[in-house]
């Protein structure tokens, strides 16, 4: 596992870009008052292992679309080109689409990121075991934040809030085809709004956006 809050990664962080300034990132983005947190399974090499921000790659911060985060347009990696996470592209892009990019916080029900032995540019999922690590930093974040919504993206992340007694909509993870889904999911809550208690099934809504737009 990579604690991209604690260690470095030598083969591609950037000169000034390493546990301190993701620490950094990662406090700008939760110093808020969310309405709503967006958990997913656990950070990926693309995103938050480069940026500490959940569901966050380095194109998204370089351009400077990241709500409290500056970058100054600097690189965070030594990479040819700027990681980019097409997760973190829909997910922050429907954000904006339907203004609560300010207000959603953006964590991962498994904090570390988890790799391959020996290949830190690689995702695996956590062992159940591992997972249960996680509950304890999960719990303390939704407690840090007692009257957000909480949406579970992914079956994974929706079992371990179970495991952690929260209630939370589930949403369809973006990857693998799931954009779509997720969009119009999201999309759905947001419009109905309080009136619906988490944990209950919601229908999707026809989407009001072309998905080139995002």
């Amino acid at each position: 596992m990579f604690n991209p809050w604690k260690r470095r990664d030598p083969g591609t962080d950037a000169r000034h870009n390493g546990p301190a300034a993701r620490r950094e990132r990662l406090a700008a983005h939760l110093n808020t008052k969310p309405r709503r947190i967006l958990i997913g399974e656990a950070p990926g090499y693309q995103g938050c292992h480069v940026t500490g921000i959940p569901f966050t790659s380095e194109r998204l911060v370089m351009a400077g679309v990241i709500p409290r985060v500056a970058s100054g347009g600097q690189r965070l990696s030594s990479r040819h080109r700027p990681w980019s996470e097409p997760s973190a592209t829909t997910v922050w892009g429907t954000l904006r689409l339907l203004g609560i990019e300010r207000d959603t916080v953006l964590w991962n029900a498994f904090p570390w990121h988890p790799h391959r032995h020996g290949v830190l540019q690689s995702n695996r999922t956590p062992a159940r075991a591992e997972r249960a690590l996680g509950l304890v930093v999960l719990d303390a974040l939704l407690a840090a934040f007692p009257a957000a919504t909480v949406f579970a993206v992914g079956r994974h992340a929706e079992a371990a809030l179970h495991e952690a007694g929260r209630e939370a909509f589930t949403l369809r993870h973006p990857s693998m085809g799931g954009a779509t889904a997720f969009r119009r999911g999201l999309e759905a809550r947001i419009l109905a709004g309080a009136a619906i208690e988490p944990g209950r099934r919601i229908a999707a809504l026809p989407h009001l956006y072309k998905p080139n737009r995002i």
